[in-house]
């Protein structure tokens, strides 16, 4: 799952355009399904959002949960081909954007009834 954070007015009229990046890079480095995509959006009001220095009212955050399984220089690999997206695609200066991952053990995801340990049908590897 996917979480987006961004100002209302900046983040809204890109939306579509954010998800269909990050998908894509997701698709792209880690080997996602195009069926996969699990984004959610958090337009925030001004006062409700402070960011560094530095930074305009375009910086947007993006926080990737994902299962624990993916190798350092994937992930790396991910960041760096977001940001170069991020970039071309919609304008978003790198220095505007903020990505993390958080990973959390596969026991620890529920979906479909069953947790992530126990799914043997998933249609992408974890261990990339």
């Amino acid at each position: 799952m996917i979480v987006v954070y961004g100002i209302r007015e900046r983040l809204n009229p890109i939306k579509a355009q954010l998800s269909e990046v990050i998908h894509g890079c997701m698709m792209s480095v880690l080997g996602m399904p195009e069926d996969k995509r699990a984004h959610r959006f958090v337009p925030l009001a001004r006062d409700d959002f402070y960011y560094p220095g530095g930074r305009s009212e375009a910086y947007t955050v993006i926080e990737i949960n994902m299962m624990a399984g993916r190798k350092p220089e994937t992930q790396k690999q991910l960041i760096k081909a977001l940001f170069e997206e991020l970039e071309s695609r919609i304008g978003l200066a790198p220095a505007n954007v903020e990505i993390t991952i958080k990973e959390q053990q596969p026991y620890q995801w529920g979906f479909r009834g069953m947790t992530g340990d126990e799914a043997r049908d998933l249609k992408y590897s974890v261990n990339v």
